[in-house]
């Protein structure tokens, strides 16, 4: 987080002050779109498409943070607390990645469930901070499984009467990301296993390279203020060169220079940008969770197999 405990616990009592005054203001909740249907609000844009894919028409799935936010870092705002109030459903990630929500989320009388319960979770790999789950369950197809699990759930609970419904959406979603996942899987196997190896600016891909038959490297392990250090881009240059890993990535929410300094002192290429925290536009590379998981698989098969050069 950019400020110290201290100073969010402050800014967050005052704005959980102001947003009582606009929570107070606000109507009966309702969907984006006008119509008078339970909303369901999420955290960031990658759960609102899912939750939305598995409510299909019934409900409104809304997401506080906007395409492109970077989703560790984030400050709540009065009217993302107001919206809080009125939801009447909250799923968030879990796993600390919303640190930022947790006091508010605490402060309104609305239910509350966390998605990726049940996920076998990995910690961060790393002596500052050892013992700290890494986030990024829904980088795997098989981990959203589970997330879409719990959203039927969650929304059978909400509204009994669509129940079946939320339960085919779900069932007809994880097709879907099954077969994303055996294809991946399928086409990484052509690799020498040496070349099984996924390098990145953040250590986002955890799950993902654990459930694609993938070893994980990174320039720093979480999205901070001071990134890269001659030492972190040192030690990936001699994985790099150790393992003739044919290709290296970064994410879309940071900068690519750091790794572009790995492709300058080595014989990788630069394999592309993968996506992580948040959807594109409409009209970008990922407006959906499947076409993001869907585009990040095909990256780093294009890369690593040398198809995409």
């Amino acid at each position: 987080m950019k400020r110290g405990a201290g100073q969010l616990m402050a800014c967050l009592a005052g704005v959980l002050a102001a947003a009582l005054v606009l929570a107070g203001c606000a109507g009966g909740p309702v969907g984006g779109d006008g119509e008078d249907r339970p909303v369901v609000l999420t955290t960031f844009t990658v759960l609102q498409d899912i939750g939305q894919n598995v409510a299909g028409d019934h409900l409104a799935v809304e997401s506080i943070t906007k395409t492109g936010a970077e989703i560790h870092g984030y400050e709540p705002t009065p009217k993302d607390i107001a919206k809080a109030s009125d939801a009447d459903l909250i799923l968030d990630n879990g796993l600390n990645l919303e640190l930022w929500f947790e006091q508010f989320v605490e402060s309104v009388d609305v239910p509350h469930v966390v998605v990726s319960e049940g996920v076998e979770v990995l910690d961060i790999t790393g002596d500052a901070y050892a013992g700290k789950p890494n986030p990024h369950a829904w980088m795997s197809p098989v981990n959203v499984q589970i997330y879409v699990d719990n959203m039927v759930d969650a929304f059978s609970d909400l509204d009994p009467e669509h129940a079946a419904d939320f339960e085919a959406n779900g069932e007809a979603y994880k097709e879907e990301l099954q077969g994303i996942q055996d294809d991946l899987v399928t086409e990484l196997q052509t690799l020498p296993e040496n070349q099984r190896a996924l390098v990145t600016c953040e250590g986002a891909f955890s799950y993902l390279a654990r459930d694609a038959g993938l070893s994980e490297h990174y320039i720093w392990p979480v999205n901070a203020e001071q990134q890269a250090t001659p030492q972190q881009i040192a030690g990936v240059i001699e994985t790099v060169e150790t393992q003739d890993v044919p290709a290296v990535f970064c994410e879309s929410t940071v900068s690519d220079k750091p790794m572009q300094q790995v492709v300058d002192a080595t014989d990788a290429r630069f394999g592309g940008t993968l996506y992580v925290d948040s959807l594109s536009e409409a009209d970008g590379p990922v407006p959906t969770y499947l076409d993001l998981v869907r585009y990040d698989a095909d990256t780093i098969v294009a890369g690593l197999t040398g198809d995409g050069s």
